[in-house]
């Protein structure tokens, strides 16, 4: 067919087999561990079309998936397709990691410059005769190019620095060679090759004699020559193992007095998985909304995503713009599928350029008792897409019992089916509100996914019309998703880890757009496509080819001009303590994930998740006074009766200095009174210690309000205080400044506020405006020069600003100053010389001092970007990869710094 998208399938007998039967991409990877479908129904069932619409207050959306049932048959696919995800397992053979990591590398480079330098005081280099001290430098310098440089020039730089025999009977120069051709070849040659040049260099079998026609004199000097060399390089060795740890302590005290010539590129290291993405929203659209660019990113590196929708998004059924709305004849089955061509065409064009490309549509069992039906792209089999067929609820906030609202709070039973027009599920079903929480579970079960993105299930009020600030199916829908990664994560043991991020939704129309130009519209193109606008019959469909509700305003509310999470925006989750070791606490599995490097080169181990369940994306770490670190986030808990849905603020103690056990969770409840009052919308806590060593813990509330608790000397928490403000949005951030007075700001519509305490120990001051223009929602904050430095980002341009506020005589605001960036969005993690942040494309930019041009790493990764301080020049940076693996990199400060290559901690995530 023209359009590309071929019909419900050929009937039993045809000779052409079914493509994907079970969920598409991971038909039949039982390496993946995912389950088996029955093959696809192949009657004579006729396809059902409908799709939803956006209006201005009022989103409809297609059906959502249900679980599939699993059967001992895999379907094949045509000829000429390629098996997917097959390029992309992540349970390969693991990719080499690097010897040493990134704060290891730095410190064997500075105990190489401490060992060699003449001018440090306890160096034994002061002791050698200048002949040495000379060789030293040129040592720490060869140590610092072989550092720098990849594998295979290091191997080839070694070769050429074995000099041959000529080169031994040289005097000055022969030393030189010598010593580094005894360093470089046990540093840089593979252990095979280091046991033929130590044999070599001991005069074994290996041994190259001088060059024809040499003196015994220059053969013996030869010898001597390479002992030498040999007992040097053994002495430098032994020097990097007994200093370690001392040289990197000094790194707190001085810069390395020598560094590369010239800063190479961000190194990579180890290639990061691509990971696998599995997307629940409510409705056909929602994805193009509320979370590209990040879908975008997603298909245009490759990566497989599967976006499954709840609902049919039938609304009433009308595929026409609003003039024409009233003359048109109601047909939900066929807006549904209108809808679903739309997206078709949107995702095809995202991964191939071509909004025709053909998609293989075929029905599959679903785990609660159903059917859904699973759309693979032809040309790119790792992009799925599941439609699950429910009724939506048609309205963003009436009470409407047939929805997912109604479903969730028990005024119906079951949900029922509403099924596309060609559709090639032809059997109707109804689901129960477990049924429909098997479903996504199966859904997760078959793609694995090592990021699941989904809707704000806690997206509040309006404060005046006291009317849900998003559609009540976007949160609704969210609330099943909640459920199922809950009890996929406690029920389903052999799957890899994952992380949860969340987006907001209908209220990015009143926020500060987020997206440079370029990018919203990028954003809007995909819009465009599925709106339908230029009216050509692409798919060959009567029902239509897009979404024409949306064609007269495809923007939306300026939902294109910008993405926001609703969680996991904070950048305070990796920390370090008094041994300089690091810890990074990240949300995995509805649990908190726990990694540690003791010390400045210790061994990395974790992911290790701390006990208790429920826990929201997005957790910081604070040092107490005593040196424990406290661990805070907040926790969703759903309770026996629908009313009893909970999110609270809740935290974890070190058990000691270093130690790797914490105690149990410890509640500091939520403000709230009522999950109906403000739909729990309260946000992460922002939380610092003072300079009396007094810990506080600050979240917005519901009302767009700062609320605050504070620990008493004894150990235990006064209640929740209100503290003023309004229209806040987002999570607040807070820090303390050089006088150790606690800080707390946030985000409005408009500006940023902020508190203050008049001295370490005080209650908050009133809330201040600090003048500071429009910023987009997540804010960093931390203490610098004295006052509390904030970054933030401009809006419509993604560059990085930031300024210093000072508490003396009252919050104030000093110099901002724009410091560029690569027109990315989101928070920014600041430590040190390093700033970094998601730059366009996905990827992770980052400065590595300042004016210093910023540079794109490849990592793609969940929520915010982390880094801290060890010692008083060396940054460690981290993310959490798409693959829900965390990755680490290092940076010292000086005139050329670069950041090391990236490292992933632990294996490749398989099952844990």
């Amino acid at each position: 067919m023209p359009d590309g998208y071929p019909g419900p399938g050929p009937a039993a007998g045809d000779g052409v087999p079914p493509v994907y039967g079970q969920y598409g991409q991971y038909a039949s990877y039982e390496q993946h561990g995912q389950y088996q479908w029955d093959q696809w129904d192949q009657g004579t069932q006729q396809p059902q079309q409908y799709h939803q619409s956006h209006i201005p207050h009022q989103h409809q959306h297609p059906e959502p998936v249900r679980e599939f049932h699993h059967a001992p048959q895999h379907p094949q696919a045509p000829q000429g397709y390629q098996q997917p995800f097959l390029s992309q397992q992540v349970h390969g053979t693991p990719a080499p990691e690097p010897r040493l990591s990134p704060d290891a590398a730095v410190a064997a480079r500075s105990a190489a410059e401490a060992a060699a330098d003449p001018g440090t005081a306890d160096s034994p280099a002061r002791a050698s005769a200048p002949q040495e001290q000379h060789t030293g430098r040129r040592a720490a310098r060869r140590a610092r190019e072989a550092e720098a440089a990849p594998p295979k020039q290091q191997g080839r730089r070694a070769a050429r620095r074995t000099g041959g025999p000529q080169a031994a009977s040289q005097t000055q120069h022969g030393h030189g060679a010598a010593r580094r051709a005894a360093r470089d070849g046990a540093e840089a040659a593979p252990p095979k090759q280091q046991g033929r040049r130590a044999a070599r260099r001991a005069g074994g079998t290996g041994h190259t004699p001088p060059a024809r026609g040499a003196s015994p004199q220059a053969q013996r000097w030869a010898r001597l020559v390479k002992a030498v060399a040999l007992c040097a390089a053994l002495a430098a060795t032994g020097m990097l193992v007994l200093r370690g740890n001392e040289a990197l302590a000094g790194l707190a005290a001085r810069t390395p007095a020598t560094a590369p010539a010239t800063a190479p590129p961000q190194a990579t290291g180890a290639v990061p998985d691509p990971g696998r993405i599995v997307q629940i929203v409510a409705h056909p659209d929602d994805d193009l909304y509320f979370m590209n660019p990040d879908l975008r990113y997603s298909i245009s590196a490759g990566h497989p995503v599967a976006s499954v929708y709840l609902t049919a998004g039938e609304a009433d059924g009308i595929n026409a713009t609003a003039a024409k709305g009233a003359a048109a004849k109601p047909d939900k089955p066929a807006y549904a599928e209108a809808r679903q061509n739309g997206i078709r065409a949107a995702y095809a064009k995202m991964a191939t350029g071509d909004r025709t490309s053909a998609w293989q549509r075929t029905v599959v069992p679903t785990k609660g008792g159903g059917h859904a039906e699973v759309d693979v792209l032809v040309a790119k089999p790792q992009v799925n897409l599941v439609w699950l067929q429910l009724r939506e609820a048609g309205h963003g906030y009436a009470d409407v019992p047939d929805s997912l609202h109604g479903l969730w709070n028990g005024k119906v039973a079951r949900l029922e089916s509403m099924l596309s027009s060609r559709t090639p599920v032809k059997q109707r079903f109804a689901y129960s509100k477990d049924q429909v929480v098997q479903t996504l579970v199966g859904v997760l079960e078959q793609y694995r996914p090592t990021t699941v993105r989904f809707q704000d299930p806690t997206p509040g009020r309006y404060p005046d019309t006291k009317q849900y600030t998003d559609h009540q199916d976007h949160f609704y829908g969210a609330r099943f998703v909640q459920m199922a990664t809950a009890a996929y994560a406690e029920d389903v043991k052999d799957r890899p880890h994952f992380a949860v991020q969340n987006y907001v939704g209908y209220f990015n129309g009143s926020l500060p757009s987020a997206l440079d130009p370029q990018e919203a519209k990028e954003k809007l193109d995909s819009l465009d496509t599925y709106a339908w606008l230029d009216r050509q019959n692409h798919c060959g469909s009567d029902a239509g080819c897009g979404d024409l509700k949306v064609s007269d305003r495809p923007s939306g509310n300026r939902w294109t001009d910008t993405v926001n999470y609703a969680r996991g925006t904070g950048t305070d989750w990796l920390t370090s303590d008094k041994d300089h070791g690091l810890w990074a606490f990240k949300v995995l599995d509805g649990q908190v994930a726990v990694w540690h490097r003791p010390g400045p080169v210790g061994p990395w181990r974790g992911p290790d998740l701390l006990p208790g369940t429920g826990m929201d994306p997005g957790a910081g770490a604070v040092t107490l006074k005593d040196g424990r670190i406290a661990v805070f986030g907040t926790r969703t808990s759903f309770g026996a009766r629908p009313a009893d849905y909970r999110r609270e603020v809740v935290y974890a103690v070190q058990e000691q200095p270093g130690a790797d056990g914490f105690g149990a969770w410890q509640s500091l409840g939520t403000p709230e009174t009522a999950d109906e009052t403000w739909t729990s919308d309260i946000s992460a806590p922002a939380v610092s210690v003072d300079g009396t060593g007094q810990l506080a813990a600050y979240v917005r509330d519901g009302a767009y309000g700062l609320r605050g608790r504070v620990q008493q000397p004894d150990g235990g928490w006064g209640p929740w205080e209100k503290l003023g403000g309004e229209d806040l949005h987002g999570a607040p951030v807070s820090a303390t400044d050089g006088a150790g007075r606690r800080m707390v700001l946030s985000a409005t519509s408009k500006t940023v506020v902020g508190w203050a305490q008049p001295k370490p120990g005080a209650p908050l001051g009133r809330v201040t405006a600090t003048g500071l223009p429009d910023t987009t929602l997540p804010l960093t904050a931390a203490g610098r020069e004295g006052g509390v430095r904030l970054w933030f980002r401009k809006p419509g341009s993604g560059n990085v600003r930031t300024a210093l506020l000072t508490a003396d005589d009252g919050l104030k605001v000093n110099n901002m100053t724009d410091l560029g960036g690569l027109n990315g969005f989101g928070s920014v993690t600041a430590s040190g010389h390093v700033l970094a942040g998601r730059a366009a494309g996905g990827q992770l930019g980052s400065e590595v001092g300042p004016g210093r041009p910023w540079r794109r790493s490849p990592l793609m990764f969940v929520g915010a970007p982390s880094s801290t301080t060890t010692g008083r020049n060396l940054v460690s940076l981290a993310v959490v990869g798409l693959d829900a693996r965390l990755y680490v990199t290092s940076s010292a400060d000086a005139p050329d710094a670069y950041l090391a290559p990236w490292q992933p901690v632990g294996p490749r995530n398989a099952a844990p």
